[in-house]
């Protein structure tokens, strides 16, 4: 038995995150090229750090979501493993 688990989401929250994460794709790639034509260290730093920022943006808009969703049903069904669910993600959200 397949006890793999899913989170459903509505097919705009889908588009809403893949198009974040499209955004992110080409400022990735935009780097990328700034690395190929030689741009400045400093105007590169400038653009890692919008990704950065991009990338932790959508994980606490994830994070959030899962917060409000999964977790709360998951403590409403009883299953408190789901606490250490959350303390785990704190710990990597920290490091």
């Amino acid at each position: 038995m397949n006890n793999i688990k899913k989170t459903h989401r509505s097919d705009e929250t889908k588009k809403n995150l893949i198009n974040r994460l499209n955004r992110i794709n080409g400022q990735v790639n935009g780097v990328k090229k700034m690395i190929e034509k030689d741009s400045y260290c400093n105007d590169i730093l400038i653009q890692l750090s919008a990704i950065k920022n991009s990338v932790q943006s959508l994980s606490n808009d994830l994070l959030d979501s899962h917060l409000h969703t999964c977790i709360t049903n998951d403590l409403q069904k009883g299953n408190l493993k789901a606490v250490d669910e959350v303390v785990n993600l704190f710990k990597k959200f920290n490091n």
